[in-house]
């Protein structure tokens, strides 16, 4: 008779957080400590969006520094991250998608010697038709004087590029709950356990395949595409008879982090290009909020980020709430897309999805 095999449980967030500190024998704990609260306050949001409709929160009405209108978990969300990390010690300063201006640490806490740069709930416009939203955060090192004490927070603190990231990640509220981080060794997930209220290792190493047949676009934008981006799509819709030889699937849900969710396990190129709509915005996606945080996972996870003309991670940030045209994903697909950036322009023939069309055309 063959004896079962033991069972071995999974390893917590915790644990993991520990093995990779034991490569750093001088190193302090701050980041462990500092990842463990974040992952905290990524429970308890995930509690919240769990109720749905049942939940008892804010008005909304509001809007951020976007613009946009804040949902009642916008706010809600916001308030958790900043009480459940501006305490502990290992922060001096935070800055969220949600606020005008950097929050500095309370006076009757102790300063760290991170950052916390966050988007408390992305993708929140889809709470109302019950599709993944998520927690995205971005983890710098501070300036020494600013740990100090001897200076106060400043915007041009948190201005770093994405290489000077310490860590990333983001949480999804799905069907299941996941937290996906990188410390710089690699992408890896962790899935929610709700009976533990645990998160616990179940992707240990997730890797974007270099190739794919699957791209996400939002399509009703494409009068507005700069010419290599409708190559691109043009040629991806042409599918077996045209250039690339294959039959390509297109997605859109509106949310990064469920975008992202999806290319890491499974390939895939997310595409939210420069375009004219609007000249006094570019791009769409906060730099130092979105972009950067998944453009580290991606890279980590053996994929790759971009502008569509520069690496993600090399851009140095301008401004807090700075918007940039975004590309992630398979690391051939996106290394095509720059490559027709840089060639020569040239005019695109007319998607047959996209061209004009009339009773009297030939």
């Amino acid at each position: 008779m063959i004896e079962p095999k033991p069972h071995i449980p999974r390893w917590t967030l915790t644990r993991y957080l520990i093995e990779q500190r034991r490569r750093f024998p001088s190193a302090s704990g701050d980041l462990n400590a500092l990842i463990l609260d974040i992952a905290l306050a990524c429970k308890a949001i995930a509690r919240i969006v769990a109720r749905g409709a049942l939940a008892n929160t804010p008005e909304a009405g509001q809007t951020n520094v976007q613009g946009e209108e804040q949902k009642p978990l916008d706010i809600l969300s916001n308030e958790l991250f900043l009480r459940m990390n501006e305490w502990s010690g290992h922060l001096a300063g935070l800055a969220s998608e949600e606020m005008e201006l950097p929050q500095a640490i309370p006076e009757a806490y102790p300063r760290g010697k991170y950052l916390l740069v966050f988007d408390p709930l992305d993708g929140s416009s889809n709470i109302d038709v019950n599709v993944a939203v998520g927690s995205i955060f971005s983890i710098l090192r501070a300036p020494a004087e600013l740990s100090a004490g001897t200076r106060e927070l400043q915007e041009r603190d948190f201005l770093q590029p994405g290489a000077a990231q310490v860590a990333a990640g983001y949480a999804i509220y799905g069907p299941a709950t996941m937290l996906v981080l990188t410390v710089g060794e690699g992408t890896v997930g962790f899935t929610l356990d709700p009976e533990l209220g645990e998160f616990l290792l179940t992707h240990p190493c997730l890797n974007v395949p270099e190739q794919t047949r699957e791209f996400a676009i939002n399509s009703s934008n494409s009068r507005f595409w700069e010419p290599p981006v409708k190559r691109y799509v043009d040629e991806c819709l042409a599918g077996k008879a045209g250039p690339r030889g294959k039959d390509f699937n297109m997605r859109w849900i509106a949310s990064m982090v469920a975008e992202a969710h999806r290319i890491l396990m499974r390939g895939g190129v997310f595409l939210y290009p420069r375009d004219s709509k609007d000249a006094a915005k570019p791009g769409r996606l906060r730099l130092l909020y979105e972009a950067n945080p998944i453009g580290m996972l991606m890279e980590q996870a053996g994929g790759r980020a971009s502008t569509g003309r520069q690496p993600m991670l090399g851009v140095m940030p301008s401004s807090l709430h700075q918007r940039i045209p975004v590309l992630f994903g398979s690391r051939e697909e996106v290394e095509r897309i720059e490559r027709y950036h840089h060639e020569p322009s040239a005019e695109v023939a007319p998607s047959p999805l996209f061209a004009p069309r009339s009773l009297f055309r030939d």
